[in-house]
Order: structure tokens, then sequence, then C-alpha cells
């Protein structure tokens, strides 16, 4: 939910384009020492491609571009799954598995059927997000979460979006799309960077 600080308080851009995610990055984040707006309130807020070969270039351009037209504190984020039976993918294409026009269950279904031979102890997967911090004052900081699971042998859980129905989470013994928001927040990929992130925001 927005800062009640003062509208003297240094503000934070969370520098993408989609309310939703900039909600969820809002909340994830917490409480910290700025009004933390979303680059979409700006006006000529614009994004670059995602055309960086890590995940770090991706969500630093992000940053920089929110920096840039803002002057102010920015946070980009990029993240991904990473799937070992199939070489680490999607990886940095996440986003775009299977091509543009695919929706999330599309996408999490091309990946089942990827996987439709592979035995379950072979199921191994990551979201890694990399979360990157570029202001005036503060220079550039990058920081990381990471977190380990399964890929589901169908889809479980209403909830989440993207790959959450068919990532299993073993020490819960559910997947992403079957936890609540708090119980994602604490374990997830996305919670475990920003945590990191409001460390930095609040040392």
């Amino acid at each position: 939910m927005p800062s009640a600080l003062s509208p003297s308080s240094p503000v934070l851009v969370i520098a993408t384009l989609n309310p939703a995610k900039g909600r969820e990055l809002q909340a994830f984040l917490g409480a910290v020492p700025f009004r933390v707006r979303l680059f979409s309130e700006f006006p000529g807020a614009r994004l670059p491609e995602e055309t960086g070969r890590t995940y770090a270039q991706n969500a630093f351009g992000k940053a920089h571009a929110a920096a840039s037209l803002t002057g102010a504190l920015a946070l980009g984020d990029d993240s991904g799954l990473e799937v070992d039976a199939i070489a680490g993918a999607p990886g940095l294409h996440t986003a775009r598995f299977g091509g543009p026009g695919l929706d999330d269950r599309a996408r999490w279904g091309l990946l089942l059927e990827r996987l439709r031979d592979v035995a379950p102890a072979r199921r191994t997967a990551r979201f890694r997000c990399v979360i990157a911090l570029v202001g005036p004052a503060h220079g550039e900081k990058v920081v990381e979460g990471v977190v380990e699971g399964m890929i589901a042998e169908a889809p479980r859980g209403s909830g989440g979006f993207g790959f959450d129905p068919v990532f299993f989470y073993p020490p819960l013994g559910r997947t992403f799309a079957e936890l609540s928001d708090e119980e994602k927040a604490r374990v997830s990929h996305r919670g475990r960077a920003l945590e990191a992130a409001r460390r930095l925001l609040t040392g």
C-alpha cells in the first residue's frame, strides 16, 4: 500500500509498467524510508526491451530508464524460471517462452509437455530474481533471490501468476499457486530479493 511518509521524503520508483506487478513488488518490499511510486504513474514512462544477456543487465536497463526520467532512486527487476532438464530454459526468456501471443496457461502447458517423459527426480528447477537499484545519490547496487523447487507433473492451485501452478516448493509441500500471498512473500525468489533490497534501503 502507498507510503504514509511526508511529501518531503525521498522517492523510490518501481520500474515496471505493469500495475499488478508493481503493487506486488511494493507489498513485498515492505516498509522503507521512501515514498514508493510506480513508474507507470509518470507521463512518458517507457522501458527498454529485455535484450540483456543476464538478469542483471535487464534489471539495470529498467532501473536506469526510470531513474533518468524521474530523477529519483529506481528499482528494476528481472526474473526467470530455470529448469535443469532443459538446460536451464526458459531462463531469461521466461516471459516470452513459447513465443508471442501465449497466455500463462499455454506457457506452463508447453513446459509440462516438454517434460512429459522426465522422471520426477529430474524435474528440479529454480526461480531466480535479480533487483537493481539506481539513483543519483545511491550509485548502482544489485541483489539476488533464488528459490529451489521442482516442476510438478500437473498444475495445482489457483493463485499467483506465470508458472506458479507448476512450481512445487518441497518445504511446504505445495505449488506457488497454492500459497497465500504472505507465504509466497516469505519464500519466493522475488520476496527474497526484495528483502535484500529493503535491507540496503534501510541500512
